[in-house]
Protein backbone atom coordinates (compact mmCIF):
# COMPACT_ATOMS: atom_id res chain seq x y z
CA UNK A 1 0.00 0.00 0.00
CA UNK A 2 1.38 3.24 -0.96
CA UNK A 3 2.41 6.12 1.81
CA UNK A 4 0.99 8.90 2.42
CA UNK A 5 3.92 10.70 1.11
CA UNK A 6 4.31 8.86 -2.04
CA UNK A 7 0.32 9.53 -2.74
CA UNK A 8 1.01 13.55 -2.26
CA UNK A 9 3.85 13.19 -4.69
CA UNK A 10 1.66 11.31 -7.09
CA UNK A 11 -0.75 14.43 -6.88
CA UNK A 12 1.85 17.24 -6.88
CA UNK A 13 3.42 15.40 -10.30
CA UNK A 14 -0.43 15.55 -11.98
CA UNK A 15 -0.25 19.12 -10.70
CA UNK A 16 2.79 21.35 -12.40
CA UNK A 17 2.06 23.45 -14.44
CA UNK A 18 4.58 22.90 -16.91
CA UNK A 19 4.89 19.34 -18.75
CA UNK A 20 8.26 17.84 -17.52
CA UNK A 21 10.82 17.20 -20.65
CA UNK A 22 10.28 13.19 -21.93
CA UNK A 23 13.14 11.27 -19.72
CA UNK A 24 11.89 13.02 -16.75
CA UNK A 25 8.25 11.87 -17.51
CA UNK A 26 9.42 8.49 -18.02
CA UNK A 27 11.62 8.44 -14.90
CA UNK A 28 8.37 9.43 -13.03
CA UNK A 29 6.62 6.62 -15.02
CA UNK A 30 9.10 4.04 -14.57
CA UNK A 31 9.21 4.52 -10.52
CA UNK A 32 5.71 5.08 -9.81
CA UNK A 33 4.74 1.39 -11.89
CA UNK A 34 8.16 -0.31 -9.64
CA UNK A 35 6.70 1.18 -6.56
CA UNK A 36 2.77 0.46 -7.28
CA UNK A 37 3.08 -2.99 -9.07
CA UNK A 38 7.13 -4.35 -8.51
CA UNK A 39 8.89 -5.73 -11.35
CA UNK A 40 8.12 -5.76 -14.78
CA UNK A 41 7.02 -8.87 -15.80
CA UNK A 42 4.56 -7.83 -18.83
CA UNK A 43 5.71 -8.47 -22.84
CA UNK A 44 7.56 -5.49 -24.33
CA UNK A 45 5.60 -4.14 -27.15
CA UNK A 46 6.67 -4.47 -30.47
CA UNK A 47 5.02 -2.09 -32.58
CA UNK A 48 3.89 0.30 -29.63
CA UNK A 49 6.81 2.91 -29.30
CA UNK A 50 5.73 5.02 -26.95
CA UNK A 51 4.52 1.68 -24.94
CA UNK A 52 8.38 0.50 -25.78
CA UNK A 53 9.11 3.41 -23.88
CA UNK A 54 7.53 3.37 -21.13
CA UNK A 55 7.85 -0.42 -21.16
CA UNK A 56 11.97 0.27 -20.78
CA UNK A 57 11.00 2.96 -18.30
CA UNK A 58 9.66 0.47 -15.75
CA UNK A 59 11.76 -2.39 -16.67
CA UNK A 60 14.97 -0.18 -15.64
CA UNK A 61 13.43 -0.21 -12.19
CA UNK A 62 13.59 -4.06 -11.84
CA UNK A 63 14.65 -5.74 -8.55
CA UNK A 64 14.05 -2.15 -6.78
CA UNK A 65 12.05 -2.89 -3.54
CA UNK A 66 8.29 -1.32 -3.92
CA UNK A 67 9.65 1.24 -1.16
CA UNK A 68 13.05 2.42 -2.48
CA UNK A 69 10.84 3.23 -5.50
CA UNK A 70 8.68 5.24 -3.51
CA UNK A 71 11.70 7.03 -2.32
CA UNK A 72 13.28 7.72 -5.30
CA UNK A 73 9.74 8.43 -6.55
CA UNK A 74 9.46 11.09 -3.95
CA UNK A 75 12.79 12.54 -4.51
CA UNK A 76 12.86 12.92 -8.28
CA UNK A 77 8.99 14.60 -7.81
CA UNK A 78 10.29 16.95 -4.93
CA UNK A 79 13.46 18.03 -7.56
CA UNK A 80 11.53 18.18 -10.45
CA UNK A 81 8.93 20.93 -7.97
CA UNK A 82 11.36 23.83 -8.65
CA UNK A 83 11.11 23.46 -12.21
CA UNK A 84 7.82 22.65 -13.45
CA UNK A 85 5.09 23.97 -10.46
Amino acid sequence: MPSPAFEQAAKDAKNFTKLPEDEELLQLYGLYKQATLGDNNTDKPLLDFKGRYKWDAWNDNNGIPQVEAEVQYIALVESLKTKYQ
